[in-house]
């Protein structure tokens, strides 16, 4: 079956608080996500899971309990709010074929200045290649004009299943670092 190419606006806006310090930025919702209404809403996508270990597993890869794992909307949200993460993608609109960032054209991008005054965001993690080969050529120079230094803004591994070559370890140390979280994984 050949899925057609269609033109999608991204339906949800940004995911942020008065009090978020890091911005996570993806390339454009799944059809999961877009479905569900929030970000990385696709069941393997592993972003959720890594943040749990991250932020309430300390690091271990088998110390959080799928419990601890937000899956509805309203359970991610809260996670996010309590960590101070803000969550909102680089594509708002676009040319794409179902959920395929390689099928992406004729993208054009959010405007940081929407979010960034109103929080205290000083760090922009970008998930994935796409995501960032779009951030650093279209938005990175609004991030600093913003007051967001060039540092920090971190290109990120995806956590996509499709990036299979970043296992949860390796990003559990990656995002943890970068997060300043200090994290690395081992099993418990």
């Amino acid at each position: 079956m050949i899925m057609e190419t269609n033109r999608q606006t991204h339906e949800f806006g940004p995911f942020a608080r008065e009090d978020s310090k890091v911005l996570v930025l993806g390339s454009f919702p799944s059809v999961k996500s877009r479905e569900q209404g929030f970000y990385y809403g696709h069941p393997q996508n592993r972003f959720w899971r890594l943040m749990a270990i991250l932020f309430e597993g300390g690091g271990h890869i088998d110390g959080v309990s799928n419990q601890a794992v937000p899956k509805t909307k309203a359970e991610k949200q809260a996670f996010a709010e309590r960590h101070h993460i803000a969550l909102w993608d680089v594509i708002a609109s676009c040319d794409i074929k179902g959920s395929s960032d390689s099928s992406i054209r004729n993208a054009e991008v959010n405007d940081l200045g929407l979010i960034v005054p109103e929080t205290k965001i000083e760090k922009i993690l970008v998930n994935g290649g796409l995501a960032w080969k779009l951030f650093e050529k279209k938005m990175l120079p609004r991030a600093e004009e913003l007051g967001i230094k060039r540092e920090n803004c971190i290109k990120m591994p995806s956590t996509s299943p499709a990036n299979a070559q970043w296992t949860m370890p390796r990003l559990v140390e990656a995002w943890g670092e970068a997060l300043g979280l200090g994290h690395k994984p081992r099993r418990i």
